[in-house]
């Protein structure tokens, strides 16, 4: 057992402060990683604040980490000591069920194992994440970084990355295709960056002026602000898919409208309320209405590895752990471009 420091919050209405616990000694399969850079997602603060329902205190959040390999236990092959490493949402999974054997540990049958908030096997208790100073991690669930990214910036790649890029790449984002990406946060400029990457027709859906020559320059080559009825109808039944990366409640009949016969919209932001949807938006065209969760392991070293051939990183912002409160009022605001990551030096600050 090692000793850990990090931020946790006690309770949902507690705010995150210093925090104590051990982690436990690499095992003969483990990678040990000294963290340098943590990405701040919108679940860490649902998670934090029990908006889901399911929170274990304490919590400390954290599941989009760059860090250094410090150990490596005997078994381990594809890391040594002083390499570039990363962890994203999951630490484990059952590895045996069709999901596993499939690469789609994200839907193990058994439950993956989060990177922070579920059952730790080993120690007992639930698993802590990347708002620490260090992490251990069995080998299958640790990956690679290309060495032309800026680490800092490929932290969000991790949990947004990989949300935007798996339905992208399961419905067919490429050449000839056009593609809809609605919100500009956190996960909406990822979608866009990696959309317009693989050679789509992307058009930005927001209700932010100020977003548009931000979505231009981000890639998009269209951006319709969805509270103009006519910009709206312009783009009716001609979009292929659409990732719809909104975590607030909000009209999604408004852009089913907006695909093909036989086209999709897939949901990855994730509102705290249901999105009614009216049957009619669906069967008139045979449109679907889908969810996408992560990627496997292995889809999320592609989406590494695509973002390394094209130079692709987050937006980011970043800040010391002491102002992660700061940056989730701020996150609630939509005042972040785009992405908040954490400077883990500062953590030794921390008292």
């Amino acid at each position: 057992m090692t000793n850990c420091t990090g931020y946790a919050a006690t309770a949902a209405d507690a705010p995150l402060g210093p925090f104590s616990f051990t982690r436990r000694e690499p095992g003969p399969t483990d990678v040990a990683i000294d963290i340098l850079y943590c990405g701040v997602c919108h679940s860490d603060l649902h998670t934090a604040r029990n908006e889901w329902g399911n929170t274990l205190y304490p919590c400390l959040p954290g599941h989009e980490i760059v860090g250094r390999v410090t150990a490596v236990g005997k078994d381990v092959t594809r890391f040594k000591v002083g390499d570039v490493a990363a962890v994203g949402c999951m630490v484990d999974s059952c590895q045996e069920c069709e999901s596993c054997r499939e690469g789609l540990e994200q839907f193990c049958d058994k439950g993956l194992v989060g990177t922070y908030n579920s059952p730790d096997a080993i120690l007992g208790g639930h698993t802590f994440g990347g708002y620490s100073s260090h992490i251990v991690v069995t080998e299958e669930f640790v990956l690679r970084v290309p060495d032309n990214l800026d680490l800092a910036a490929t932290a969000p790649l991790l949990c947004a990355g990989i949300t935007t890029y798996s339905p992208l790449r399961h419905w067919g984002a490429g050449p000839g295709k056009k593609v809809g990406v609605v919100g500009l946060g956190g996960l909406g400029h990822m979608a866009v960056k990696l959309a317009h990457a693989m050679g789509a027709e992307v058009v930005l859906f927001t209700t932010s002026p100020s977003k548009v020559e931000d979505g231009q320059r981000l890639g998009a080559h269209d951006v319709v602000l969805s509270t103009d009825p006519d910009a709206m109808a312009a783009h009716g039944s001609s979009l292929d898919l659409i990732i719809d990366a909104v975590a607030a409640p909000h009209d999604i009949n408004a852009y089913l409208a907006l695909l093909k016969r036989d086209a999709t919209l897939v949901q990855v932001g994730v509102p705290d309320q249901p999105l009614p949807v009216s049957v009619f938006s669906l069967i008139g065209k045979r449109r679907s209405f889908a969810g996408s969760l992560i990627g496997g392991i292995a889809e999320t070293q592609e989406m590494l590895d695509f973002c390394g051939a094209h130079d692709i990183t987050a937006d980011i912002e970043m800040i010391p752990i002491q102002k992660i409160e700061e940056a989730y009022a701020r996150m609630l605001k939509s005042d972040v471009k785009y992405r908040f990551v954490i400077d883990m030096a500062s953590l030794a600050e921390a008292g």
